[in-house]
């Protein structure tokens, strides 16, 4: 599995209620983004967000990392911080 790992900054309790009542009228991911999962994370105190975004393969990611970074800042939960594309080599949950 791939996760495309993006911190926001400058991130408000509304602007991620916002985030997550368009993300559930969504009929899926947005055109062109072959996601397989999403998690977003949020930490009200320090007005930052995570957003895990999961990919099959690293060739999806990259298609799906093109689609997002052209996505109108708007539609992200604040100012991007940075941005790692990562392959998991362990998951463990219990």
């Amino acid at each position: 599995m791939y996760v495309r790992v993006v911190r926001f900054t400058d991130v408000s309790a509304e602007r991620i209620e916002g985030l997550l009542a368009s993300i559930k009228e969504a009929d899926g991911p947005p055109p062109g983004v072959p996601t397989t999962g999403l998690e977003i994370l949020f930490d009200q105190d320090q007005g930052t967000a995570v957003v895990l975004q999961l990919f099959d393969s690293a060739e999806d990611m990259r298609v799906g990392g093109e689609a997002f970074a052209a996505m109108d800042p708007t539609e992200t939960p604040g100012t991007r911080a940075s941005v790692d594309m990562c392959e998991t080599k362990l998951e463990l949950r219990a």
